[in-house]
């Protein structure tokens, strides 16, 4: 768990505690935290043991709650069904998971992940959730839920558990509570990130990683949140896994023995098994996508650490194009938000984000441009959409999941000093930032 605190709102986290007093008539003694993500570049290939390069977004969601010294665990949510109503579990091996679509299973599998590791008796505690994750928009609202009910289970037991551990039981609940095959990059950047940098994360097991300083007050990140969904079957993502395994198995057929998982594939064995073994065209462009973008991300930390902006925007459009053309999760709304983006003088890249078909992008841009940017979506993507808006927001890398507050510091008269002076300088610098946008758009 992270010590530093980032631009955690002190609103938000007293709504928290008030909202466990309504809810379960008593007093929260301990208030935790785990952020969103975005994803700067390396989509889709996290399950593909790839490269990805994610960072934690100023977006949270914050779990107040007491232990209760039981076996059952009671949740309730601002965000999920009926504010107020609350939902019930074990916390036992008797534990199994919610029909399918229910928010809790976000919180019943970490549970069971957690059981071996505690004390005979099992898990019990009454929580409340209240997060600022926008939903379903692409920015891992899911892990971090997982992430912080991780960090609640751990303080109230008193367990010291590796950050990576903690992130693969995390990913285990999507797995098995959720039915989500997905990769490590997002439970593993929501517990795991630091205040300023990105995170770039060699997905192979033991899953190294490398900070990659984005802290430079020159630049912005503004995340553009596309607010459609498009209608899905629920067979989108586990298709794409499995048409990467296919790849993959061609290609050990062919001969090379040595690709596991396409991080281990090049473009030249994917070419040549596209010709031998008559390989569906979705299959060979799914697996194309998946090799160049690992290159794209390395080049990425590459420039980011040479402060070579230009070319960190050229990998972003790239690795865009080839999620829309090969890998086919973009959206014409996204497509759209990037379009936009590139013509608008000081912005340096923009890529869609996170899984796809629907959500948001992110956009690198010169800080000065920023108001430029945002004027720009708001005049042209309702033109493009038909009439829907998108929803922005300037963020910074921040810090990952966090215990924010313990015992008396949690009761909902207190005010425990929620922000580090590192902290504070970043807040300030970010509420300057929207202020100077405001300003500027009031203007015109």
């Amino acid at each position: 768990v992270s010590s530093a605190r980032g631009a955690m709102s002190a609103e938000q986290i007293q709504q928290a505690k008030q909202l466990f007093a309504d809810v379960f008539g008593g007093q929260a003694t301990v208030v935790v935290s785990a952020p969103g993500r975005v994803n700067l570049i390396g989509e889709h290939t996290d399950y593909n043991e790839g490269f990805v390069m994610p960072f934690c977004i100023d977006r949270y969601t914050v779990i107040a709650a007491r232990p209760t010294g039981t076996a059952v665990c009671r949740v309730s949510s601002a965000d999920g069904g009926v504010r107020g109503a609350i939902a019930s579990f074990p916390g036992d091996p008797s534990l199994q998971p919610a029909p399918a679509g229910d928010w809790t299973n976000y919180m019943r599998g970490v549970v069971a992940g957690y059981l071996p590791k505690l004390p005979p008796g099992g898990c019990g505690f009454d929580a409340v959730v209240l997060s600022t994750v926008p939903l379903g928009g692409g920015l891992s609202s899911s892990a971090a839920l997982e992430v912080a009910t991780a960090t609640l289970i751990e303080t109230i037991y008193g367990l010291r558990v590796d950050p990576t551990e903690k992130a693969l039981i995390c990913q285990r609940c999507e797995h098995t509570f959720c039915g989500t095959p997905c990769g490590i990059m997002d439970q593993f950047i929501s517990a795991c990130g630091r205040e300023g940098y990105a995170l770039l994360i060699d997905c192979r097991p033991p899953f190294a990683t490398e900070h990659v300083p984005l802290d430079d007050s020159k630049i912005a990140l503004v995340v553009s949140n596309s607010n459609v969904k498009h209608s899905l079957s629920g067979s989108e993502y586990p298709e794409r896994v499995q048409q990467c395994k296919d790849a993959c198995a061609a290609m050990q057929a062919a001969g090379h023995t040595e690709v596991r998982f396409l991080r281990d594939a090049t473009l030249a064995m994917l070419e040549s098994v596209s010709r031998s073994h008559a390989l569906p065209e979705d299959v060979v462009r799914r697996a194309r996508h998946s090799i160049t973008e690992d290159h794209r991300t390395l080049q990425a930390k590459e420039a980011l650490q040479a402060g070579d902006y230009e070319q960190v925007g050229k990998l972003m459009y790239a690795s865009h194009a080839s999620l829309r053309d090969d890998y086919n999760v973009s959206t014409p709304e996204l497509d759209a938000l990037v379009d936009i983006a590139r013509a608008v003088p000081g912005v340096y890249g923009a890529r869609m984000t996170g899984g796809g078909f629907g959500g948001c992008t992110v956009t690198l841009v010169h800080a000065a441009a920023v108001p430029a940017l945002l004027d720009a979506i708001d005049e042209q993507y309702p033109r493009a959409t038909g009439g829907q808006r998108a929803s922005c927001f300037v963020t910074r890398p921040s810090a990952g999941a966090m215990l924010l507050q313990q015992g008396a510091g949690a009761l909902p008269a207190a005010s425990a000093p929620l922000t580090s002076r590192l902290g504070m300088v970043v807040a300030v610098a970010a509420a300057a930032l929207v202020a100077v946008v405001a300003v500027a758009r009031a203007r015109r």
